[in-house]
């Protein structure tokens, strides 16, 4: 699976998660405009389905936590108190609108899960699908001579095909309609779930690269995939033979400091390198620092100078080409 074009970059690259999303709401337009215009390499799109099996840009396959769904569409919860963006068609869908994402607090009352970003205000900005957001990028790819790349995330795929929908052949379809699906140095496919990924390289067959996403599996990702096993040299063995990179947590390379002070970087990114698998992990916040480290700038050092990624998720792409062009 290790491919030229895969070659690693001397430079990692930014990859802008859910767009300029320390700034304004997540994966709105105006969010990946304005990682576009901070210098982003590639900017995320996670994409679930609607009730009419469109793709959509949206973090989780539920609604509440990033739009107006319960004012607009009460009663609509499932019997888990959650409102599913599958239930919903894309009619419906445009007449929500997304807002920071928020949580609900010990007293009940909703506020933002990051304080010092955007307020938790009604929104002017909607939902927009895979399609739209495409033409949206390349637009601005044109109007200010950049090239940029699409960096999807098939959601929940597992869950989507027991819903009766297949998330992947509707994403291929868009990414074949726009011409995407040929720009294999332009787009990355990601997913956690491993099946599907071998789907897309075997069944699908895709030239574009793919990334195996690493979570912990204390979260209850989607499907029965064992991410420890993942991270193993027997895993990344089986990883390497559809993938051509990871995606893991960056907690999951840094086990912070030593007591001398110094960063402890675990394998992880060598015994990916040794099988030609590139390393972007998620997720860069300057507002989230893992343990021991001071700032932004620091949490930079310790994942492109000494554990030395390929690539990076960050919620904040201007303070990443800043350190990147320092």
């Amino acid at each position: 699976m290790y491919n030229q074009y895969m070659m690693r970059h001397t430079t990692p690259i930014i990859i802008a998660h859910r767009g300029a999303s320390g700034y304004l709401p997540e994966h709105s337009l105006a969010a990946k405009a304005l990682a576009h215009a901070m210098g982003a390499d590639f900017l995320e799109q996670d994409v679930v389905l609607t009730k009419d099996g469109v793709a959509i840009v949206l973090h989780d396959i539920y609604l509440e936590t990033t739009t107006d769904v319960r004012l607009c569409f009460p009663g609509r919860a499932r019997e888990d108190g959650r409102f599913y963006a599958l239930d919903f068609t894309l009619d419906e869908i445009r007449q929500l609108r997304l807002h920071e994402r928020s949580k609900h607090n010990e007293d009940g009352v909703e506020v933002v899960v990051y304080p010092n970003r955007f307020p938790l205000v009604p929104g002017t900005c909607s939902i927009p699908t895979l399609l739209e957001e495409i033409d949206f990028i390349s637009g601005l790819d044109r109007s200010r001579n950049k090239r940029t790349g699409l960096y999807v995330e098939l959601k929940a795929p597992d869950w989507h095909l027991r819903q009766g929908y297949k998330i992947a052949e509707t994403v291929m379809g868009i990414l074949n309609q726009t011409g995407y699906s040929k720009r294999q140095d332009q787009v990355f496919l990601q997913c956690f779930h491993d099946k599907t990924l071998q789907y897309l390289h075997s069944t699908l067959k895709t030239e574009l690269p793919l990334i195996q996403l690493i979570a912990d599996n204390s979260w209850g990702e989607d499907g029965d995939v064992d991410y420890n096993h993942l991270r193993s040299a027997k895993g990344l063995d089986t990883v390497a033979e559809y993938a051509n990179g990871i995606g893991p947590w960056i907690n999951q390379i840094y086990g912070g400091k030593d007591s001398s002070g110094q960063p402890i970087i675990n394998t992880l990114v060598e015994d990916a390198h040794a099988r030609g698998l590139q390393v972007h992990p998620y997720t860069f916040r300057r507002d989230e620092l893992p343990d021991g480290i001071a700032d932004f700038d620091e949490l930079m050092d310790v994942f492109v100078n000494d554990a030395g990624v390929d690539g990076l998720f960050t919620d904040f792409p201007d303070l990443a080409y800043a350190f990147l062009s320092s």
